[in-house]
This record gives structure tokens, sequence and C-alpha cells, in this order.
């Protein structure tokens, strides 16, 4: 990423790195932040240049050029290290424009800018505009307007999310966008391409098949339809109810069965009653079906009011970020669930928990131990601060969290057995005989959990001795072993990936 042709000019030429650094704040030599960071996709990110503020400039895989502040805001300043240099140059108090009204005309923008760079010249001195000119020439980029600089640094800004996204390397928590410019809403950005199936479906019969045979296409469409609901569209709501159906109970099932019975006809009472009592899954999902086809309308009407509606901006930004998820928009979807996540306080055990669930879908393990950690500290149940645990134990693992795994997996099991009780010895109990306190029984070894936790002690083990970490290894196979021995009916699967744990364990050792 350090092969651009203007970078290479400020560093071989002292010269012009030092017009660069003064007074267009671009230094060469303050590459380094002040804290590591990192983009939430993963991709790569080189530190190339900094300001007086301690503020970095990073080079980003794609070639965008990314600002951070010292104070955990960012924002892209354009989609390349010239584009970037030429705004930067020719804006030298670019920070006082990130907020501009985006309607605002050309001559409203010259002057501010004229009013900035009059101030800044009391400072600098007459020469500013003959050493724009000269940096600019001598790097061979152009000059341009500055209202039309000013308008190409706020879409940059406006591209910043997802796919630019910087993360605390430590704590994972998101820097703050720069800018307060108006950008759409979640649903409406996710929302779009069902709107526009629905105008599809809407305009000829021909096109029903396509979007309701694409898992994707016909949920999407179905939460557009929620939205815009048109008498005329029955027929293609029973087709995509019908698409549906064949994947099984899910929420998408319920709201396509919600949106076709409030036509209140007596066929799809009939195939809605029929798919009730074919499937058990789907008869919970549909609680409180009506027997008859006159209260059909009815209970979809109850239904909708306490579940669905017909605003987008209601529904929660969850629903929004999983269906992004499921279009295909990774990096849409993991940027609204971490920032979700960022704002969770104590009040949002449940959120957290499905911030761990969908982060994990999305192969973010990292974040998702991040909520599950969260989650897991606000269990007061025993039970439920197990659960928490051993599946934060396996997301540590799979974000190559060894240790931190084989911590919470340890506190997992001593969480699922209890506090043992004390044995009696206030001295009325023992005058009167009374029975010996024995530890509370947990019989969880005998549930499935039991087996679950095998497993991952022994996956535990494997990922140490890839990760070179023998004490880890021994302590999490020894701990697992001793349980299969626990558990009451171990499965002949479990029980051939302890003895192959045994054997990798043993051949680490003589490496």
């Amino acid at each position: 990423m350090t092969g651009h042709r203007a970078l290479r000019l400020l560093r071989e030429r002292p010269d012009l790195a030092q017009l660069a650094a003064y007074p267009f704040n671009v230094d060469i030599d303050r590459a380094d932040h002040v804290e590591e960071v990192r983009l939430a996709s993963g991709a790569a990110l080189e530190a190339v240049a900094g300001d007086d503020t301690g503020g970095t400039y990073f080079v980003c895989a794609d070639g965008a050029v990314l600002y951070a502040g010292s104070e955990g805001e960012a924002g892209l300043i354009a989609d390349s290290v010239d584009g970037a240099l030429e705004v930067l140059i020719g804006l030298p108090c670019w920070h006082d424009y990130t907020d501009l009204d985006p309607q605002a005309d050309d001559v409203e923008l010259a002057a501010k800018v004229a009013e900035s760079e009059e101030e800044f010249s009391e400072y600098y001195g007459p020469d500013l505009d003959a050493d724009r000119d000269a940096l600019l020439a001598a790097l061979g980029l152009r000059r341009f307007p500055q209202p039309e600089l000013i308008r190409r640094l706020q879409r940059s800004l406006l591209r910043t999310e997802p796919d630019h996204l910087l993360l605390n390397a430590e704590g994972l928590c998101a820097y703050t966008l720069m800018d307060r410019l108006p950008r759409p809403p979640l649903w409406q950005t996710v929302l779009a391409p069902g709107r526009s199936d629905l105008a599809l479906m809407r305009a000829d019969p021909v096109n029903w098949p396509e979007v309701a045979g694409s898992p994707a296409r016909r949920v999407t469409a179905l939460r557009a339809a929620q939205y815009d609901r048109q008498e005329a569209d029955l027929p293609f709501l029973r087709e995509l109810l019908r698409c549906e159906a064949r994947h099984g109970a899910t929420e998408e099932l319920r709201l396509a069965a919600v949106l076709v019975g409030l036509h209140g006809q007596v066929e799809d009472h009939q195939f809605l009653q029929s798919l009730r009592e074919g499937n058990v899954d789907a008869y919970g999902h549909l609680g409180g079906f009506p027997d008859t086809p006159r209260d059909l309308s009815r209970w979809a009407a109850e239904f909708d009011q306490s579940n669905y509606g017909e605003e987008p901006a209601d529904e929660s930004e969850l629903t929004w970020a999983e269906l992004a998820r499921r279009q295909g928009r990774i990096e849409l979807a993991r940027c609204a669930l971490i920032r979700l996540l960022d704002d969770a306080g104590p009040r949002d055990e449940q959120l957290l928990g499905q911030l761990a669930r969908e982060l994990a879908k999305l192969g973010d393990y990292a974040q998702a131990a991040r909520a599950r950690h969260l989650n897991a500290s606000l269990q007061d149940d025993p039970w439920n601060r197990g659960s928490a645990l051993a599946d934060l134990a396996s997301l540590q693992r799979r974000a190559g969290e060894i240790e931190a795994a084989w911590s919470s997996l340890q506190k997992a099991v001593s969480a699922f057995d209890g506090p043992s009780s004390p044995p009696v010895t206030d001295q009325l109990a023992l005058d009167l005989d009374l029975p010996e306190s024995r530890p509370r029984a947990v019989d969880w070894r005998a549930l499935g959990l039991g087996l679950s936790l095998v497993e991952e002690h022994l996956l535990l083990a494997r990922a140490a001795v890839s990760g070179g970490l023998t004490t880890v290894a021994n302590a999490s196979f020894t701990a697992g072993n001793a349980l299969l021995r626990d558990v009451p009916r171990p499965t002949a699967a479990l029980q051939r990936m302890a003895r192959e744990t045994a054997v990798t364990l043993v051949d680490s050792r003589t490496r």
C-alpha cells in the first residue's frame, strides 16, 4: 500500500514533506496512531501520515484514505491517496467543513472557505495559496475549486460505513463518525430491494417464481409488503406464503400468514390449518389460530397489531441487521450490530444474547464473544450463567482467544455444579441430630449439555495444541476426559473424538 507515487515523493523530498506538514498538516513523520486500531471488516490498514492534533491518516486495502482522530472519531477522506491529498492541500481547514449542509450552494461554501482561510492566513502569512499551487504541482496533483472539494469530502464521509468502520483493536469498540451528515436509516437501505421486488410482482406474475424462490428476496419482499399493503397483492402473497412454508416455522412464515389472513379467505384458512396440523413447530408459531374461517381476519388483525404494524421505523434495528445478513450484506449487518453492542448496557441482557448469536452467524466471533461476555455478567441464575459462559468459551475458542476460553469453560462447569452446601456446624442442629447437608446435585451431565461440554473441552484442547499452548491443552483434555466418564450415555463419536485428541496431545509432545 506504500507504493503510491505522491507518498513516495513526500518520502524522497524533505522539502515537499516539510511543506505538506506545514501548513497543510499532513506529516509523514507522525504515522503512529494513539492506539492500536483495525477495520471491523478485517481488511488491511496502514498508517501513512498524521496531523498536529494526534489524528492519523490510514490507507485501506482498497486504496481509500481513512482519517482517525485522537478522540475516537473517524471518517473516510477520499477513495485514493491522490484524491485525499487534493482535498487536504486544497482545504487545509477541512475539519471546519465536515458538518456543512450538503444542500448548500457553491457561493455559501466558497464564503465559508474564505472565512476559514482568512483566519488561517493571519498565522501562516500571505503565501498559503502560492505554496498550495507549488505542492500540488510537485506531487503531480490537480487543483480543484474548493466547493467541489467540499462536496467530494462529504461524499467520502458518507461512505465511511459500513466498509470502513474503525475499531479500537483491544476493546473492539467502534470509532464514532466524525461528521453529522444526514444518512438514510438502516431500515430504508435494507428494505429498498424488497420494495423493488414488490413492484416487480405487482407488475407481472411472471416475476413471482424468481422472487419467491430466493430466500433473501422472498423475506425482504414480505417485509416490504408489510409496510405497503394493497388488496390486489393477495395472489402473490399466497405464493410467498407457500414457498416460505417449505422452510419450516420461521418468523417470515408467521408474517406471511398474517398478511394473507387479513384478507379472510376460506381457502387460506384451510391451507394454514393444514400447515399447522402437519408441523408441530408451525402449530406453536401460529398460536391462537381460529377454528373457523370467519374469524381468520380478526386473528390476523390482532396478531398484526401486537407483533407487526405498518411503520418500519418502529421495528428493532436488530431485525434489519439480520435481514441485511440474509441479503449477503455482511459489512452492513456487522456495522449495525457493533453499533448496537457499543450502546448496550446492564438493562439489555436479552439484546446482548441476540447480538452474540447474530455476530456469530456473521463469523465475527471476537465481537460475538464481547456481547456474550457482557450477557454472562448479567446472569443471576447459575444455570443461565453456566450456559452463557459455555457459549462464551466456544466463541472465544473460535476467535483464537484460547486462554480466555479455558477460563470461561472452567467457570461454566463451576456455575452448573453450583456451590457445595457447608456441613452443619451450628450447635442446635448438632443437638437435634439433623442429617449432614450434602452438596446440591445438578444432574446436568446426564443431559445433552454434558455431551456438549465434553466436546467443547476436547475442541479447546485441540485448538490449544495448534496454538502451542501445551498447558492449556493438557488441562482441558484432562477435565474433558473426566467429564466424559461422568456422562451416563456417551456417544461413540464423542468417545472416538476423545481418543483422537489424546493421540494429538501425545504427538505434540514428541515433536
